[in-house]
């Protein structure tokens, strides 16, 4: 084998692999948008079993949620108006997930239920607008359930270990978590929070 044709088998090799990442990248961003724009599905109405009996202190809403949700599912759709902000929320906050959307947090409640219910993001894609949050801004998500107006009480940075921004609450919140600074190539070192209490639900 020259060295002409060498080199034209590693350019071919270089034009196939290039091609391969753009279609990748194409398919992964097309994704995203796909489920960025998926609608709102009909209220739920899955009936818990007959011997199933919800613990006293669970809201028959809550109730429905008993069964752990599959990663990926759909859980609702996070809006901020004041920063023009929409995102799809899934279940999980696995990479893979993250990379289609917002994450709900594992074993944190859901909207509707009693407590904390956290929600993650990308700080580059998806929660890229969180930056500009402020206190008093308000936030809503829409479930099968019903529409939840929150409003911000607080952003602070915190570090990876610092879990306790997710401990259960006495009243329904809402916790957003991103990795911060905005700005930073590479892994992020700290987290971004943003805190959010109900202010009122409209159940459908």
């Amino acid at each position: 084998m020259t060295a002409r044709t060498a080199l034209l088998s590693i350019e071919r090799l270089l034009l196939a692999a290039g091609v391969a990442l753009g279609l990748w990248c194409a398919a992964q961003v097309l994704d995203a948008r796909y489920v960025q724009r998926m609608p709102v599905p009909p209220p739920h109405r899955t009936a818990l079993p007959a011997d199933a009996q919800p613990p006293p202190d669970r809201s028959a809403a809550a109730a429905r949620h008993l069964v752990v949700l599959a990663a990926g599912t759909w859980v609702g759709r996070l809006e901020a108006p004041s920063v023009g902000m929409t995102a799809t929320i899934l279940e999980g906050s696995s990479d893979e997930t993250l990379a289609r959307g917002a994450g709900h947090i594992e074993e944190t409640p859901l909207p509707g239920e009693p407590g904390n219910f956290g929600v993650a993001g990308h700080r580059d894609t998806t929660f890229r607008p969180v930056r500009r949050l402020k206190v008093g801004d308000p936030l809503v998500v829409t479930t099968q359930d019903g529409i939840f107006h929150y409003r911000v009480t607080k952003t602070m940075v915190v570090d990876p270990q610092d879990v306790w921004v997710l401990d259960p609450a006495s009243r329904p919140t809402l916790t957003l978590v991103t990795c911060y600074p905005f700005v930073y190539i590479g892994r992020a070192p700290r987290r971004y929070i943003v805190s959010a209490d109900l202010e009122k639900e409209e159940r459908r």
